[in-house]
């Protein structure tokens, strides 16, 4: 029976709408589950009555109710929520909208459409490990750079020179600068050689001297706020520095977690391998691209999933080149940096950047055409589970040419 029968599942925060339907598209069951230890267990008891290996339609590709399914044994489908947003005409035409409705949609469309989406393979341990630690450090850098915009908002608003005397207002130099001088009139007495003992203390490596430091903090414009202002944006400035250093702290513990493990796995030392990679650049690939090979047969699958192939319009003798929004924007985001990196040391890369340029093409542009180039090669390296070799990679080019 389970060859017949297709599940839309509409997931939410605290309840799933679950819709079973046969190959005529006839409904089976219609149920909601809460988003509990018992709501799950009710849902795989109440899909087990219709076989053991169900297929199943979602909008998402990953989180705690894919997991349960794929480990039950079912095939789950993740259907884009752009996919699903334009067949809802398809089904209904006053434009409304429920989970009900959405939960028969997606069963229905796995039914009709179902050779256009492959099922999730279940990605291992390590890469489920990294994938959390890389996107919970991603999303920790977003709060430190609000945070730190914030920061360097109300010291330009009150106190300019503060905000430029050390280069990076979030490193700990800075953090403990502003915790002890939060306002113009705490450092009112500030001079070289009390500056130089305060650097000294805090084990300050910069190439500024002291006497460097202070220029930079009289050169910027002075503060015009009144006492009671000054005293309330000082407060400001406190509040802001004590929830960013522990943030900073944090950071780079997760960062140095993160080196140490993306060393330990075989298809981080792949990754690793391409010219300054880095790191931290090549497990934030790594946690999108996984190491489950089948999911990209293909180059061209992984370069749309990066967002570095446009998107083609075309229509009689109307045809349109746009931009990918609908993509992996994490996966985009590192291979971009890791190809923006690459052109400071491969020349391979310089060359195909600097024509791109060359041809009329902005700096973003020219780093997606690079990208596109990378990917090639990367995909060709993590499918044969072989390190990066500049000889094999320009043989071939030179063959090619």
């Amino acid at each position: 029976m389970s060859s017949t029968v297709f599940v839309g599942l509409d997931w939410a925060v605290h309840t799933h709408a679950v819709c079973v339907i046969d190959a005529a598209g006839k409904v089976l069951d219609r149920f909601e589950v809460a988003h509990t230890r018992e709501g799950l267990a009710q849902l795989l008891h109440r899909l087990a009555r219709f076989g053991l290996r169900l297929h199943i339609a979602i909008e998402r590709p990953s989180g705690l109710i894919v997991d349960a399914l794929i480990d039950a044994g079912h095939q789950v489908f993740p259907i884009h929520p752009n996919a699903v947003k334009a067949s809802r005409p398809r089904y209904r035409s006053h434009g409304g909208k429920s989970d009900t409705s959405d939960a028969y949609l997606l069963a229905d469309l796995l039914r009709t459409d179902g050779h256009r989406w492959a099922p999730l393979s279940p990605q291992s341990d390590s890469i489920r490990a990294l994938r959390a630690l890389v996107r919970s450090r991603d999303d920790l850098v977003a709060t430190r750079i609000a945070l730190s915009n914030q920061l360097r908002s109300t010291l330009e608003a009150f106190w300019p020179g503060a905000a430029c005397i050390f280069a990076d207002i979030t490193s700990p130099i800075a953090l403990a600068f502003l915790q002890r001088y939060p306002c113009p009139a705490a450092a009112a007495r500030l001079n070289q050689a009390r500056l130089q003992r305060f650097c000294r203390c805090q084990h300050y490596s910069g190439r500024r001297s002291a006497l460097e430091l202070l220029a930079r903090l009289h050169a910027a414009a002075a503060s015009l706020t009144g006492p009671l202002a000054s005293e309330a944006m000082a407060q400001v400035v406190g509040s802001l520095v004590r929830v960013l250093q522990p943030l900073v702290e944090q950071l780079s513990e997760l960062t140095h977690r993160i080196e140490r493990f993306i060393e330990s796995l075989p298809d981080g030392q792949i990754i690793m391998s391409f010219p300054r990679a880095g790191h931290v650049c090549a497990a934030q690939i790594l946690a999108e691209l996984g190491d489950v090979r089948e999911r990209f047969a293909t180059v061209e699958q992984l370069a749309a999933e990066a967002g570095a192939v446009p998107v083609t319009y075309q229509s009689g003798k109307a045809r349109s080149v746009t931009f990918r929004w609908a993509c992996n924007h994490r996966l985009r985001q590192a291979v971009m940096c890791m190809a923006d990196n690459s052109r400071q040391a491969n020349a391979w890369a310089r060359n195909i950047y600097t024509a791109a340029r060359a041809r009329g093409c902005a700096h973003p542009h020219a780093i997606r055409i690079l990208a596109r180039a990378w990917l090639r090669v990367l995909w060709r390296a993590w499918f044969d589970r072989k390190p990066y070799d500049p000889s094999l990679h320009l043989g071939a080019l030179n063959l090619g040419g």
